[in-house]
């Protein structure tokens, strides 16, 4: 699998005949919640979609109407995620990596190449590259990112209505100064994820136990929902 940008010249491997499928996934900073994928695959046969551009440079009512777009022009696409458990289980890093191996397998129609956002790219049996920047460089891709944020956000919208002394509704999970507040006040829920340093903290001071080390790796920094979750550091 061969990493490219191309702003930076990189080899472009691709051919006129090429179903390109692009794949995304959003949520891999916050500290509640699943990380959620996306791949999405074009048809040429229906109107382009104007304004397509990396999901967090987006207002979340013109992600809405991108959404609805983009679901009803697909040749292809398909929304799978990863959840709470397996994160804590294999790290969100293949965690995330398992989400967008599982959107691209779900794809009805199956393309011939993938180009996935970030450095690296899940182990696919279809030929795949990385392109730095993506989401907002590879059409396909902001599709993509856009699908997957807008599923994510919804659910924890929906995680509000059971747990709403977090504010799920309102930062989707990422670590905010109320979020944080809220769990130390109230403790982590089944949702937070215990693998993330700062859940791990609010576990200790509200129960007053330490959390046996469930992950490979455990995520020390607060990500906030401005932050690239790309940028952490595992």
């Amino acid at each position: 699998m061969a990493a490219k940008n191309s702003p930076q010249g990189g080899l472009d491997f691709s051919s006129p005949f090429d179903i390109i499928c692009g794949v995304d996934e959003a949520g891999r900073g916050p500290l509640a919640g699943p990380v959620v994928a996306a791949a999405v695959t074009f048809d040429p046969s229906k109107p382009r979609i104007n304004g397509l551009d990396d999901s967090k440079a987006l207002t979340a009512k013109k992600r809405e109407e991108l959404y609805a777009k983009i679901v009803d022009r697909a040749l292809a696409y398909c929304i799978a995620s990863a959840s709470v458990e397996e994160i804590d289980t294999i790290n969100i890093l293949h965690a995330s990596m398992l989400a967008m191996k599982r959107a691209v397998e779900g794809l009805s129609v199956l393309p011939t190449l993938i180009k996935v956002d970030g450095n690296r790219c899940p182990t696919l049996s279809i030929r795949s590259e990385a392109v730095i920047g993506g989401d907002a460089l590879v059409k396909q891709i902001s599709a993509a990112s856009i699908l997957a944020k807008v599923t994510r956000d919804r659910m924890l919208v929906e995680l509000h209505e059971t747990y709403p002394m977090y504010g799920f509704a309102t930062h989707s999970g990422y670590g905010t100064p109320h979020h944080l507040k809220a769990l130390q006040e109230h403790g982590p829920c089944e949702h937070h994820r215990r693998s993330f340093g700062p859940v791990r903290e609010a576990h200790v001071l509200f129960f007053g136990s330490v959390l046996p080390e469930i992950a490979p790796a455990v995520i020390h920094a607060t990500a906030t929902i401005e932050d690239d979750p790309g940028a952490l550091v595992f």
